[in-house]
């Protein structure tokens, strides 16, 4: 393949045979490439070099390590990684479908049951990396795989490497994705960036699939920034059909502050399906002492694929 770049295609020729690009964005170049060791298909994505530099080897490597040991259902599992020059790449399986942001794109809102079963298996996926201390920090529409009726999660430990360089790429000028979905925590560079973060970002993707548009949106990032620190989003219920639980449990888990959200995931689910339980302040969420590494402007990661609205 000519847009493959030849000195991956000739250090990995032994391992992969490269068929396509499926995918480009700022962050990365994707492609389907087969697995010459097992025989199956594999989505193998290249970091942009100057990402990559940024980056690091080191970090990099230390993330994915982290990811490919979490094993569910409904996290697409990180295969193999290294690196070539000044490229870093990873492997996770090759997903023959969509992802929830190409759905978005052509049906803006989605009924309600189907909207809460993706946000379900999410959210299985999400509280099974946070009780083992991972935070996924870019949960966006563009990183829910839709394979039939089966949803999976993918970029867990790639999401973190990138986002905890932040203000290096910042400082190079180089634009890290959408705000779309981002914590008000994330947006202000909190160092310590845990469980909750997930949710409010869950919430968000949740409000998007029933009223056609994410919470907050302004006509420049930084615009779509500041609106969530200026006040709660519009309640979706009186102009979409939906049972007052499910609303209230969406505003609560876009609540500004992570102490007034729910104190996991799990309870978030449970509260969208009428079962809450009424709690007194929430208490750090499974995750946050396995979390606490430094990790300013987490979750910029910004679509691999490139296809999301800014």
């Amino acid at each position: 393949m000519s847009n493959v770049p030849q000195e991956l295609t000739d250090a990995l020729q032994d391992r992969y045979r490269f068929e396509r690009q499926i995918g480009k964005g700022g962050m990365a170049t994707v492609y389907l490439a087969h697995d010459l060791t097992t025989g199956g298909d594999v989505a193998l994505k290249v970091l942009n070099p100057e990402l990559a530099r940024t980056v690091g080897e080191d970090r990099f490597k230390r993330e994915i390590r982290v990811a490919s040991r979490l094993e569910h259902p409904n996290i697409l599992r990180v295969l193999d990684s290294g690196e070539v020059g000044d490229l870093l790449w990873f492997t996770m399986p090759y997903v023959q479908g969509e992802d929830l942001g190409d759905l978005l794109l052509s049906e803006p809102s989605l009924p309600l049951p189907r909207a809460l079963a993706i946000i379900r298996a999410v959210g299985a996926a999400l509280t099974a990396a946070h009780e083992q201390g991972v935070v996924h920090r870019d949960i966006k529409p563009d990183n829910i795989l839709l394979e039939g009726d089966h949803v999976m999660v993918a970029d867990f430990g790639v999401a973190r490497a990138v986002s905890d360089m932040h203000e290096k790429l910042t400082a190079t000028g180089m634009v890290v994705g959408t705000p779309v979905y981002m914590s008000p925590e994330q947006a202000a560079g909190e160092k310590e960036i845990d469980g909750r973060s997930d949710q409010y970002a869950l919430a968000s993707v949740l409000y998007e699939m029933i009223a056609g548009e994410p919470p907050f949106r302004g006509a420049t990032p930084t615009a779509t920034l500041m609106r969530r620190f200026a006040g709660p989003p519009q309640p979706p219920r009186p102009v979409f059909d939906i049972p007052e639980a499910v609303e209230r449990a969406i505003l609560r888990a876009l609540e500004r502050e992570p102490t007034a959200r729910y104190a996991s995931v799990s309870a978030f689910i449970d509260a969208l399906e009428g079962k809450e339980v009424a709690t007194a302040a929430s208490p750090a969420p499974a995750g946050s002492a396995a979390d606490a590494s430094p990790s300013p402007r987490g979750g910029f990661l910004g679509s691999l694929f490139g296809r999301r609205k800014p």
